[in-house]
């Protein structure tokens, strides 16, 4: 579990029975996942708190850990970091050559860290970058051959995976889950109604 739900302890040495079954990792019963373990133990510890917001965001970010961890896989067999295929991701879907800050905008990222990943990506001869004719201090950054064809190579891996992880859900289900997760994100990005600290 993440830390910021304070998962399995295994801090100080516990004295007496109690203390022990507060310190050791969660356990799960038949049909638990780690999180109904860890929110048994906040339920133990603090009865008066309202530990349900665990049972959904806990889910997510555990989710989100174990997806990526499968997904970086052929990443790292190709001598990707995630942000360096994002940044080749955002490349190749939108089809068009992209400035540097455009590339700060798709990818989330800051301008430090998209120039000093353009650095390594057109070093391994995966991007390529042009001068604007017009304004000698802007570049415009496209695909290599080598960078689509590596792009094109991983992608189906990928969805393939995440066909695999969605199979064991009806495709009502797997629509109802897009849907609920879209307005989840909505509100975290900050659209109409969005709640902010």
């Amino acid at each position: 579990m993440t830390a910021r739900h304070g998962g399995p302890a295994h801090g100080e040495a516990a004295t007496g029975d109690a203390a022990h079954e507060r310190t050791r990792p969660a356990e799960t019963g038949p049909g638990d996942d780690t999180v109904a373990g860890v929110v048994r133990q906040w339920r133990a510890v603090h009865p008066d708190l309202d530990t349900a917001p665990m049972e959904v965001i806990g889910r997510i970010n555990r989710c989100a850990a174990l997806l990526q961890q499968a997904e970086d896989a052929p990443l790292r067999r190709a001598g990707l970091s995630r942000p360096e295929f994002d940044l080749l991701g955002a490349l190749r879907r939108t089809g068009d050559e992209l400035t540097p800050s455009e590339l700060t905008r798709e990818t989330f990222s800051s301008g430090a860290a998209v120039t000093k990943r353009l650095k390594q990506l057109t070093e391994r001869g995966l991007v390529e970058r042009r001068g604007d004719t017009r304004d000698r201090r802007v570049a415009h950054v496209r695909l290599t051959d080598a960078g689509r064809d590596l792009v094109d190579g991983i992608l189906p891996e990928q969805l393939a995976y995440e066909r695999a992880v969605l199979s064991g859900l009806a495709s009502q289900e797997r629509d109802g889950l897009a849907s609920l997760l879209g307005e989840l994100l909505g509100r975290l990005e900050g659209r109409p109604g969005a709640l902010r600290l």
